[in-house]
């Protein structure tokens, strides 16, 4: 009760404040001005985001859309400035936002936008932009994992296709290892993104994270897992320091020819056009225990702050409009993304992306609203490499599960 009284005041006060400074209500001509705020993805964003605007207002005259572009390093101090100042924009382009949930601060999808938009959501990213059930974040672009394979390092270790599970994941690594000047997997366990790189093994055996509700790192699919990393290290089909490797270095160096395999991201494909294009390489899927498909999602999201709900059909019409696939998948493709929807999926020409559009259907995603998910990540980070330092897996996972109880 107590935290609904202090939302619903924050919502009138936010209402009043811009009614008062008419930055972002009607005006006196009869326009509506939506105000929003959003992440610099790169030297494009902007302008991606000014054309979006200038098709929304020629197609809706009365309404304008007032863009601010804040960087990644400074986009939550402004916002959590703005919230706190009863200032928050109409729209927001971020990462996270259970937070704002929690607050009751925020639109959900079935108040602003079409059934078949929200439809049109992938249904993995539809969930993971839900609370209690309530979709309220608007995915925005999406990352996935896939598997790296140079193929002329397979071949020349005799390898025909590449692995699926985890046991032909193994036979090839130690191929390559046994037969060529590479390491067979290349297996990032330093603190940049460790949680990635266990995560992706975890989910491979039917384990993860957990879920919103609760944060499970010590489970019996997590520990076999973590077991199968360890034999990878300590069979000496990984680099030797693999406790202590970044994921940015080793996949230069998977760019490079030093490794037979590694998992990574889709701008790979544009850093090995740039730095190694001769590399004769695939992606597929990441292997897994009996081969189901799996991998680890990301998503941004757009979210629509209840500032004042005489704008709510004009913030409904923006995000329709910027959702059909034509305005859409030209954003998303030209940053360098994967697109959330289904149409922009199926529209996608881009072929190098395939692989990963594949496997969006079947991502899974960071419990990230939990609030312990920062101890765990943390947690993670700083110590799922001991595992290749000799310590005991079921030692390493039950100190971060320590970590995250007591949080």
């Amino acid at each position: 009760m107590t935290r609904r009284i202090r939302a619903t005041a924050l919502v009138a006060a936010t209402a009043m404040t811009l009614a008062a400074c008419s930055g972002g209500d009607s005006a006196e001509d009869g326009t509506v001005e939506l105000t929003m705020l959003a992440a610099s993805y790169s030297d494009n964003t902007k302008k991606l985001w000014e054309e979006v605007i200038d098709g929304f207002e020629d197609a809706n005259p009365g309404v304008t859309v007032k863009l601010e572009m804040q960087s990644w390093e400074n986009i939550n101090d402004v916002i959590r400035t703005r919230v706190q100042s009863n200032e928050a924009p109409d729209l927001l382009s971020i990462d996270a936002f259970a937070g704002y949930v929690e607050d009751e601060l925020l639109y959900s999808a079935e108040e602003l936008v079409s059934p078949e938009t929200i439809d049109d959501f992938q249904d993995s990213f539809r969930e993971n932009a839900s609370v209690d059930g309530i979709q309220y974040g608007f995915p925005l672009i999406a990352s996935a994992r896939a598997l790296f394979v140079n193929d002329a390092l397979l071949e020349q270790a005799g390898v025909e296709e590449p692995p699926t599970t985890w046991d032909e994941l193994y036979d090839a690594a130690k191929a390559v290892t046994d037969n060529t000047d590479a390491y067979g997997y290349g297996l990032p366990l330093g603190s940049e993104e460790a949680q990635a790189e266990a995560g992706i093994w975890f989910l491979g055996a039917g384990g993860g994270y957990g879920t919103p509700g609760e944060i499970t790192v010590d489970t019996p699919q997590n520990l076999e897992a973590a077991r199968f990393m360890k034999k990878l290290h300590d069979d000496g089909l990984t680099q030797p320091d693999a406790g202590a490797t970044q994921r940015t270095p080793m996949l230069d160096q998977f760019i490079q020819g030093k490794f037979g395999m590694a998992v990574g991201l889709p701008p790979i494909v544009g850093m090995i056009e740039e730095k190694n294009p001769d590399l004769d390489y695939s992606v597929v899927d990441i292997p897994t225990k009996d081969g189901e498909k799996v991998t680890l999602g990301v998503a941004d999201h757009l979210m629509a702050f209840r500032n004042d709900e005489e704008k709510t059909e004009q913030i409904g019409a923006f995000l329709d409009y910027f959702y059909q696939a034509e305005n859409y998948l030209n954003f998303v493709e030209t940053e360098g993304f994967l697109p959330v929807t289904k149409s922009g999926a199926e529209q996608s020409t881009d072929e190098a992306m395939k692989p990963f559009l594949d496997l969006l259907p079947h991502a899974q995603f960071y419990p990230s609203t939990n609030p312990a998910w920062a101890t765990a990540q943390s947690a993670m980070q700083s110590q799922i490499g001991l595992i290749a330092t000799g310590t005991d897996p079921k030692q390493v996972l039950a100190g971060i599960q320590a970590e995250v109880d007591n949080a």
